[in-house]
């Protein structure tokens, strides 16, 4: 018997970029809404989270998204970048590296085991595009995120600014080596 849990590379429609909105839209909420101010959430996910925007990312050359579906219901997504040069300075040639820039999964699904799966899911897109490491970006109040990720071997390698609205929040680098 198959798993009723699959792992895909989104399809770059409108439709996609429709359902990728919503998600994104209550994923993010859910995830930090009750340790930031309303309007500051409020800006962000107007900003990041339209049909329009996220289309414009499925189109990006350089830009992944798997999906996660149970039972074909999407609980989950996360968006891949190649070629990140987060963490380097402007001057460095970037080693070849994969960044995730969201990995979300449906609070209800928190804590299953599906963010594993799709962890797994995105080293395995960086090792089939050759690169040698991940990196990705993470508040640094996220402790149960951040414990996912050193889990999973990523090592804090530097911090940068996240402006959620008008809130400049301070982000650590993470860097695993493949």
């Amino acid at each position: 018997m198959s798993s009723p849990l699959t792992i895909t590379i989104a399809k770059r429609t409108a439709e996609t970029a429709a359902q990728l909105a919503a998600l994104g839209r209550q994923t993010f909420h859910d995830t930090f809404a009750a340790d930031n101010q309303p309007t500051d959430m409020a800006a962000y996910i107007e900003a990041n989270f339209t049909p329009e925007k996220q289309l414009a990312e499925l189109h990006d050359a350089n830009t992944v998204f798997l999906l996660a579906r149970m039972q074909q219901q999407l609980v989950g997504y996360a968006k891949l970048r190649l070629h990140s040069q987060l963490g380097l300075s402007p001057d460095k040639t970037p080693e070849e590296r994969l960044e995730i820039e969201r990995l979300y999964v449906l609070e209800d699904w928190t804590g299953t085991g599906l963010g594993a799966a799709m962890m797994r899911r995105a080293i395995e897109e960086a090792r089939q595009s050759n690169c040698r490491a991940v990196v990705l970006g993470v508040w640094e109040k996220n402790v149960r995120a951040l414990e996912f990720y050193r889990r999973f071997g990523f090592k804090v390698i530097g911090e940068h600014a996240f402006a959620l609205g008008s809130d400049i929040q301070n982000d650590l680098i993470l860097r695993k080596g493949l």
